[in-house]
């Protein structure tokens, strides 16, 4: 427990409340019990807000910064607005997993499989209603905060453009629908991040200052508080994203290029690799290093990720081992 100090700011001699921090958010130092201790208004100002005023301080040693929330975004929207994100996210979530299992299985001729195109959380009438749910996303915040299960819903979007090739459809077709894909995971990285950014922002402020208790959000630091925080790193605008969208920017110049090497398809197979292990990785890191809080919804988020990256890497396999027994054979 960090030691209590006095602090003075504004010519005030106050005992702050001292909230303490350490990288891994998991250990008993980020227990949700001193989360507790902060009211739920206190919370959501600190998660909501857009934008951190800084103050000139009396106490430069003690205080050397003085911080207070200058602006958060609106009210939240109601529960049934919260509802229907979570069903369509399942539903997105359970007709990827048994398209996957179909596919893996051999039946890929099944009635589901053929309608994949318009079901997948990739396509873009899927994306077009992702993209509008992180656009808004800063107001989704009453049952299933969209900065709990954003990441998930984003991730899962990638995950189904990379497990998932059109290419029986037309040329232009093909083009088409993959460039709307790569519209669709850039804009949602964007629209993702302007909802995390407060947020994690928020969590460095609330977890790594001590309330100076000149007003609801006024804290001290000892450190500059910067855009997104130092706690968690992670961003949707990131690596990973431009993984997934080189890979499928190859798909494309696969499709319709007539004289493409095969440098061009080893460095494809490499950026869908590269783009799933990504994924994969951010989950990780989201599940260690997420603000303790609806800590069993990430852990189910993140769990059923996995489940979805595994039966597709476990296809991969089983189809290499049919295709070398099937060369054996002849």
């Amino acid at each position: 427990m960090a030691s209590r100090q006095y602090i003075s700011v504004r010519g005030l001699k106050q005992t702050p409340t001292t909230i303490s921090a350490d990288m891994n958010l998991l250990d008993s130092k980020y227990s949700p019990v001193h989360f507790q201790r902060v009211s739920g208004d206190v919370r959501t100002t600190f998660f909501k807000c857009v934008r951190w005023q800084v103050e000139e301080t009396l106490d430069p040693i003690d205080c050397p910064y003085h911080y207070y929330c200058d602006s958060t975004y609106p009210g939240d929207y109601s529960r049934a607005v919260d509802g229907l994100v979570l069903l369509f996210s399942v539903a997105s979530y359970l007709v990827t997993l048994i398209i996957m299992i179909l596919e893996v299985s051999g039946r890929r001729k099944s009635r589901l499989c053929n309608w994949k195109r318009y079901l997948l959380p990739s396509n873009p009438l899927s994306l077009s209603a992702t993209l509008l749910i992180l656009a808004k996303g800063h107001r989704i915040n009453s049952m299933f905060p969209l900065s709990c299960i954003g990441p998930p819903i984003f991730h899962l979007a990638l995950i189904s453009a990379l497990a998932f090739d059109e290419g029986t459809i037309g040329d232009i077709k093909y083009v088409i629908l993959q460039a709307s894909t790569i519209s669709g995971i850039l804009h949602a990285s964007l629209y993702l991040d302007s909802v995390l950014l407060p947020y994690y922002t928020g969590f460095d402020a609330l977890a790594s200052s001590t309330f100076s208790h000149e007003c609801e959000s006024c804290v001290c630091r000892r450190e500059v508080l910067v855009v997104g925080g130092m706690l968690v790193t992670y961003r949707a605008w990131s690596i990973t994203s431009f993984l997934v969208v080189g890979a499928l920017c190859l798909r494309a110049m696969c499709k319709v290029g007539s004289d493409v090497g095969k440098i061009t398809y080893m460095l494809k197979y490499s950026l869908e690799t590269l783009g799933l292990a990504s994924v994969v990785l951010d989950s990780l890191y989201l599940l260690r290093n997420s603000p303790p809080e609806r800590f069993l919804l990430r852990t189910t988020a993140s769990g059923a990720e996995l489940t979805l990256i595994c039966i597709y890497v476990i296809g991969k396999i089983c189809a290499r081992i049919r295709q070398s027994q099937l060369q054996h054979e002849k």
